[in-house]
């Protein structure tokens, strides 16, 4: 099944980054689970609510900047932040970014680009299941450091 963005992801996307657009764009179209945007450009006193909340670690979130987007799941007709879709998403996302040359970080594996994770997998089955490895492989580097972030992805620019 084809999924396409609708006029709330859309909004979201406003005034972000048009390579990380681009990639987006191109992850609904080949992705095997429909997400949304959920969170694109975001002000400073939304930032701060998120820090508060704990649901953030920063106030000098690439959100800030408009590098920065969260693909949440979208399941039955809501947002749900569930693991093995989350990948799929990743899966497509990494697709996508390979695809048209745009340098992203994911928010499961913070310390090399995604673009370099799982470098010989294309299949998108597989790529979500070597990329939800690459985010485990992460946290056994980093014990407690960042938390994962599995919907968040950033442009390298």
């Amino acid at each position: 099944m084809t999924y396409f963005l609708g006029s709330r992801s859309r909004a979201e996307l406003a005034d972000v980054h048009p390579d990380l657009v681009r990639v987006v764009e191109r992850a609904i179209q080949i992705t095997k689970t429909d997400f949304t945007v959920h969170d694109g450009i975001r002000s400073v006193e939304e930032q701060r609510r998120y820090v508060a909340a704990g649901t953030s670690k920063t106030m000098r979130s690439k959100h800030l900047e408009g590098k920065a987007v969260d693909l949440v799941p979208w399941i039955d007709g809501k947002p749900r932040w569930w693991w093995v879709p989350i990948y799929d998403i990743a899966a497509a996302m990494l697709t996508a970014a390979r695809e048209l040359d745009v340098k992203i970080r994911w928010g499961c594996v913070w310390d090399r680009p995604m673009n370099d994770l799982a470098p010989h997998v294309t299949d998108l089955g597989m790529l979500a299941l070597a990329l939800k490895q690459e985010g485990l492989d992460y946290n056994e580097r980093h014990p407690g450091r960042d938390f994962p972030d599995g919907p968040h992805y950033e442009v390298i620019a």
